[in-house]
């Protein structure tokens, strides 16, 4: 009798146990720093960004929606058709909308 006792007992304190281990929660992992590739948050007090001087890099953490691709984009629009007249022109190039102008409207300069 003391057996099947003992044994229910040990069983119940290891059904407990094992029930907090799972239960626990998961460590956090750690963040890893951000790639190249990432977008970068724009800085709110950043000067202007001069559409006919900036590369792609400035281009890409300056402006809001503006990732590598459509940095890159920018570069060779301009390279093949000159500089910029006004800052509407950017419409012009492929991914560039007028939600995206709007948002950057205020950081642009045309020189």
């Amino acid at each position: 009798m003391r057996t099947g006792y003992f044994s229910s007992l040990v069983f119940a304190l290891l059904t407990s146990l094992s029930l907090t281990t799972h239960a626990a929660p998961a460590p956090k992992a750690e963040t890893a720093a951000p790639s190249a590739t990432q977008q970068i948050a724009p800085d709110p007090q950043a000067p202007k960004v001069q559409l006919n001087k900036a590369d792609a890099i400035t281009l890409q953490r300056d402006l809001i929606g503006v990732g590598e691709a459509k940095a890159q984009d920018i570069v060779a629009y301009r390279d093949m058709n000159g500089p910029f007249a006004t800052v509407d022109e950017l419409l012009e190039v492929k991914g560039i909308g007028k939600a995206i102008l709007d948002k950057n409207r205020e950081r642009l300069v045309v020189n």
